[in-house]
């Protein structure tokens, strides 16, 4: 039997940050090869968005270079990746079944914030991905109410991959290599760090208005949407694992977050001790 699988949040960066692997990339690399093996994984993705959940039954998506201005090297990447339209129809199913409105599309590919951290956690694209499109402007309890629906998949071997950004404020980037750490990121990331450990629901779905810089590390939301959809997948019990690999141009928070039942994998375990 395939072993229950975590929810992970991961902080996906720029684009570029493949063509010069550091600690976030080593980060991906490392729960690829700790973490139960998944039959599947679902991806919500910041760069996807739709009016009301869409899913993806590509059997084969494409991989989608939806950025511009960076080294050639890029965009000659691929992840080719088989599709699981048997899962697309299950995700299906599950919104339906809580009341949510669902659509399809049969051809959408994976975008950047799907394939380039699944690029380093599963390097030979042999596990079947499908896509989620999340609503920006539905707010944060909307999304939490997605996560809860399609919580049973993870006992169907459904990894759920949410890819976001803890920080998105493209005004507190530098883009020197070396950029020191803009006290404002560190201050939000914290702050959110904090209240997933306490399980502050009311608090982090209120975001905005109580944690410091909190509208200013997000100018637009949805980057940190797909948050909450791994919020509303995680059981009650399951305080997630906060991993902070590094910051990005000073202003990226890479922080990354696995809920995870028990301790049934060596990346839990050692990450603890």
């Amino acid at each position: 039997m395939t072993a229950r699988q975590p929810v992970l949040f991961v902080s996906h960066g720029a684009p570029d940050v493949l063509l010069n692997p550091g600690a976030t990339v080593h980060l991906w690399e490392r729960l690829g090869a700790d973490l139960p093996h998944p039959r599947a994984v679902l991806v919500i993705s910041a760069h996807w968005a739709a009016r009301q959940p869409t899913v993806s039954t590509a059997a084969t998506p494409e991989t989608i270079h939806d950025f511009g201005g960076f080294p050639p090297a890029l965009y000659a990447m691929e992840y080719p990746a088989p599709g699981a339209p048997d899962v697309a129809a299950r995700v299906r199913e599950l919104l339906a079944g809580a009341g949510l409105p669902i659509e399809e599309v049969p051809d959408r590919g994976l975008d950047h914030g799907a394939w380039i951290p699944l690029k380093a956690m599963y390097p030979q694209a042999d596990i079947p991905v499908v896509q989620l499109a999340l609503q920006p402007y539905a707010g944060t309890d909307w999304h939490r109410r997605l996560g809860v629906a399609l919580r049973p998949l993870r006992d169907e071997g459904v990894l759920i991959l949410a890819s976001g950004a803890v920080t998105h404020n493209f005004g507190w980037l530098t883009w020197g290599t070396n950029s020191a750490v803009v006290p404002q990121a560190q201050a939000f990331a914290d702050w959110l760090g904090e209240a997933l450990s306490r399980d502050d629901r009311p608090a982090l779905l209120d975001y905005r208005r109580v944690a410091p810089h909190g509208a200013d590390a997000h100018p637009s939301e949805e980057h940190l949407l797909p948050l909450f959809v791994a919020l509303g997948a995680a059981d009650k019990d399951e305080i997630p694992l906060r991993m902070e690999p590094e910051y990005t141009y000073g202003g990226l928070a890479m922080d990354a977050y696995l809920w995870q039942t028990g301790s049934v994998s060596p990346f839990r375990t050692e990450q603890q001790q």
